[in-house]
């Protein structure tokens, strides 16, 4: 059974920083291309970033400059740094997997398994 658990979130303040971890268990580590989304009230899902099974990321470019994506592979986890947070970066982070050596973009739709969220709030 594929699980996915986020944790890392809580609050910060305007430029402040915080790493989201994604453990994973119950897949084969390194066959699967990880990503990270994030929603925000009202709005849809949106993609963050990739890292496929030999650790190129991938990066929306209007986050790039500030989030970093990187594993490790020991732990079986993912993570999400998050620098010179805004408030707008309000929203649930949410990781995902698909069964894939290469990761081919940030469609919500072409991701198999779903954490549960972790919430971030950024306040000025």
């Amino acid at each position: 059974q594929v699980q996915l658990m986020e944790s890392g979130g809580g609050s910060a303040l305007t430029g402040g920083s915080l790493r989201l971890s994604c453990q994973v268990s119950g897949l084969i580590w390194n066959t699967y291309c990880m990503a990270w989304f994030r929603q925000s009230p009202g709005k849809e899902r949106e993609g963050i970033g990739t890292i496929d099974s030999v650790g190129y990321t991938t990066s929306a470019d209007s986050m790039k400059d500030r989030f970093t994506i990187s594993k490790d592979n020991d732990a079986n986890t993912v993570y999400l740094e998050m620098n010179n947070l805004k408030p707008d970066d309000t929203a649930v982070y949410f990781c995902a997997a698909v069964l894939a050596y290469w990761c081919s973009g940030l469609e919500t739709s072409k991701y198999t398994f779903w954490g549960p969220g972790t919430q971030v709030t950024v306040s000025s």
